[in-house]
């Protein structure tokens, strides 16, 4: 697998990554978020821009058969949040799934916040759907609770009671870099 920042040419694929990552929700119920559309391309443009859009490759053992080598597999999105690198979102396509992908992007991600001077990471999740906090926890994570919330996390999390997330118990993490 290669991590590399994410191209112009790419921004699609990010899409169609997340509208597959999201089928999974279908099964625990949460229909909402498997049809949730994926973040729009200038969004995407957005991150990318600033140079907080990457992605990893396939290099053959995460697709079927490798004949996908290459073939953009996961990607990061996110910005600096009140001293920490907030990840907007991360998502991998699930016939990469278990192979510790996000993994190794979300490592990728505490290297670069660590060379911007930035003391963590933090994300938004939810609680009860064993591949987000659970597994964020066994990664390190730790939940925030409501007095540790940053001024931009509280915004963060405000405009996702908006759009409707509350509707499944969500949470604040976040993971110290060294």
């Amino acid at each position: 697998m290669r991590i590399r920042p994410a191209a112009p040419a790419d921004l699609p694929l990010l899409q169609d990554i997340e509208r597959a990552a999201g089928e999974p929700f279908r099964t625990l119920g949460m229909t909402e978020i498997a049809d949730d559309e994926p973040p729009a391309l200038d969004l995407l443009e957005r991150f990318r821009k600033a140079g907080h859009a990457w992605i990893a490759e396939a290099d053959g053992e995460e697709s079927e058969g490798g004949a996908d080598a290459g073939r953009p597999v996961a990607y990061l999105i996110g910005e600096p949040v009140d001293g920490a690198f907030h990840i907007e979102q991360v998502s991998v396509h699930p016939d990469a799934a278990h192979r510790g992908v996000g993994r190794a992007l979300i490592a990728y991600a505490a290297d670069r916040a660590r060379d911007q001077g930035l003391t963590g990471l933090t994300l938004t999740t939810f609680t009860e759907v064993p591949w987000n906090a659970p597994y964020y926890e066994r990664i390190g994570f730790r939940p925030l609770t409501d007095p540790e919330l940053t001024p931009g996390l509280r915004k963060i999390r405000a405009t996702e009671a908006e759009h409707g997330l509350d509707r499944w118990p969500r949470v604040c993490m976040h993971r110290t870099v060294a």
